[in-house]
């Protein structure tokens, strides 16, 4: 039998966490939950089993779902280890994906913010479902995966469409 649970955030590890915040407070409306967090000392080393530990940042609201909704958790450390952000098709946490009015607008707001392409903008029709998902695969600042996407009913096929 499962625990009783409510999902309640999502960790991001940035190298700037005021400027990651930013770049999702800017495109997607996330508002910062206060206070921000400076976190360290023998508790937090043993919480964390990383000797040293230290971070700094803040939690921001995710959009839709109201005062009480998930977050991000966007921490810097002060002593960083690690890679790079995982690959799309790697182990682990592999994106963040937002259900956006417009695919396309959303997609040109992150790259005017700092992120980048990582993959195409396609349409792609469901015949189960008898629906279009619109979907592109972009990267914050830091290079974190995020999908943009929006179901929108029946087929609406054009050049940059597939289907299954």
């Amino acid at each position: 039998m499962a625990v009783k649970a409510a999902y309640r955030h999502t960790n991001i590890n940035a190298k700037d966490w005021r400027r990651l915040s930013a770049f999702y407070q800017e495109v997607f409306g996330c508002v910062p939950v206060p206070p921000e967090r400076d976190l360290s000392g023998d508790w937090f080393e043993r919480v964390t089993g990383v000797k040293g530990a230290a971070v700094q940042g803040e939690h921001i609201a995710l959009p839709g779902y109201g005062d009480d909704g998930p977050t991000f958790e966007i921490f810097t450390y002060s002593v960083p280890e690690g890679t790079r952000p995982l690959a799309i098709n790697g182990y682990g946490f592999a994106h963040v994906a937002f259900e956006v009015d417009d695919v396309e607008e959303a997609y040109q707001a992150v790259r005017k913010a700092g992120g980048s392409a990582c993959g195409e903008l396609l349409r792609h029709y469901y015949p189960s479902k008898d629906m279009t998902l619109t979907i592109v695969y972009a990267k914050d600042p830091e290079g974190n995966v995020v999908e943009l996407m929006k179901w929108t009913d029946g087929r609406c096929m054009d050049e940059s469409s597939s289907q299954v």
